[in-house]
């Protein structure tokens, strides 16, 4: 991990992150979203001693507020044992990856491609394209992810947001028809690439957006849109992966 450049404009930092929020009509109880909260803060001060939440907007949809990494730390540079515990144990919840960023931002600008729709957002890490999907008024929003606390994350900052999500640890567990499903940011690693048929199998509509494949050849999918970005916190990451490109396989692109 590189040092992080300065951080965004907080929209609410410290104890008053349960404060802040107004969960309890969306049947999360505030006992509950703190202790969310403190379970996301010890495991992040384990693998990055020092390391603090911050409720930080997003330059690309201002309206939408994540607890994330605060873009401060490092300090310094990692040690060898401190980028052991990231790759042995990566926090993926932590930041609002680049495609996330991207994918959010078109669901709300093309609210029809959700809208009235049963959608999963698979890998929703810290569940960005699954809120502005709810946001954008999808009938119904399956945030799905293999990790506990990327659940814990998505349902803390669904409770920011004022939605609500469904929340699934196992897609194959997912029951009843999907109208579409939604990925941001999983093709990092190649053998993810299989779930590209997989998602076709199960919904009539994908959208997966991706900033680290750059010859991405994988029919029905289709580019529809591309977008420069970057992760929050910056990353200071090379320009290659600030292209973010999205793909769609299903229906007309742009209807409406």
């Amino acid at each position: 991990m590189r040092r992080a450049r300065p951080r965004a404009s907080g929209c609410g930092v410290g104890a008053g992150l349960v404060g802040d929020a107004s969960p309890a009509n969306l049947g999360y109880p505030r006992s509950a979203m703190h202790d969310d909260i403190e379970q996301l803060r010890a495991r992040l001060q384990q693998i990055l001693p020092g390391g603090e939440l911050d409720q930080l907007c997003l330059p690309r949809t201002p309206d939408i507020r994540l607890l994330l990494l605060r873009g401060d730390y490092p300090r310094g540079e990692l040690d060898p044992e401190a980028v052991q515990r990231v790759m042995d144990n990566p926090l993926y919840w932590v930041f609002c990856w680049a495609s996330g960023q991207v994918l959010a931002a078109y669901l709300l600008t093309h609210p029809q491609r959700v809208a009235g729709r049963r959608v999963l957002d698979f890998g929703c890490g810290s569940g960005v394209v699954a809120i502005a999907a709810a946001l954008a008024g999808a009938r119904e929003v399956i945030a799905c992810d293999i990790d506990p606390l990327a659940l814990a994350a998505t349902r803390v900052n669904a409770a920011l947001n004022g939605v609500s999500l469904t929340l699934a640890d196992d897609f194959h567990a997912v029951e009843g028809p999907l109208d579409l499903i939604i990925v941001a940011d999983v093709l990092y690693d190649r053998a993810n690439f299989e779930w590209l048929g997989r998602f076709v199998e199960r919904a009539p509509e994908v959208l997966v957006a991706d900033s680290r494949v750059k010859d991405f050849d994988f029919p029905p999918y289709r580019q529809i849109a591309r977008q420069a970005s970057c992760t929050l916190p910056d990353l200071d990451e090379s320009a290659e992966f600030r292209d973010v490109r999205i793909y769609c396989s299903g229906r007309d692109p742009h209807p409406g």
